[in-house]
């Protein structure tokens, strides 16, 4: 019995040290889905309504997308941003309330979605 006890505290002990460290803490984010490119480069001009057609065209082409929050751009990683934005493409332009894991590197803020919808 002491030997079994050993073994599966040791085994116990083996999976705790290789599993990965706990799950991300998913969080919302309620912004809109732009272009990173054009969102930087052209501030105001390059989001809202009248920049969806260009931000399309860009989501299509792969191009980095981000969540434009009023204090914050998240570039969006992950399955949204997979296959050319392919789930992303629906929310282009949009109103979003996005969860998702949010990471920092280089100075930037990234998100990996794991469910979006449409703000109402």
């Amino acid at each position: 019995m002491k030997k079994l006890l050993s073994t599966w505290y040791a085994l116990l002990l083996v999976a705790a040290l290789v599993a990965p460290p706990g799950a991300a803490e998913l969080v919302t984010v309620r912004g809109e889905i732009v272009d990173l490119g054009c969102s930087l480069s052209k501030g105001a001009a390059g989001k809202g309504e009248d920049h969806a057609a260009c931000a399309m065209v860009c989501a299509k082409n792969g191009d980095p997308m981000a969540l434009l929050t009023d204090d914050a751009v998240y570039v969006i990683e992950g399955s949204y941003a997979a296959d050319k934005n392919a789930k992303l493409l629906d929310f282009v332009a949009k109103k979003v309330e996005a969860k998702g894991s949010i990471s920092e590197r280089d100075g930037k803020l990234y998100i990996n979605v794991a469910a979006m919808m449409v703000q109402r």
